[in-house]
């Protein structure tokens, strides 16, 4: 998030008002799923990990070519 000039504010805003696109129920350690948030207009993915005693954000980033609308892989 920090190479990505992306707050801890604008991981908030996404994960109060983005939606869940994917789900990875068999990750690991944890089950985890990728989010679409747009800050300032631009589309981004946030991948949060669910464990059973804590969520962890894994990475932040602008999802590249290989999606379609930001919501699907192509």
């Amino acid at each position: 998030m920090f190479e990505r000039d992306i707050s801890s504010e604008d991981i908030l805003h996404i994960l109060t008002d983005g939606e869940i696109i994917e789900e990875y129920e068999d990750d690991t350690p944890c089950p985890s799923f990728l989010m679409l948030g747009y800050l300032r207009g631009i589309a981004h993915h946030v991948v949060v990990g669910c464990c059973a005693d804590h969520i962890k954000i894994i990475t932040v980033y602008h999802p590249d070519e290989s999606w379609t609308n930001d919501r699907l892989r192509r």
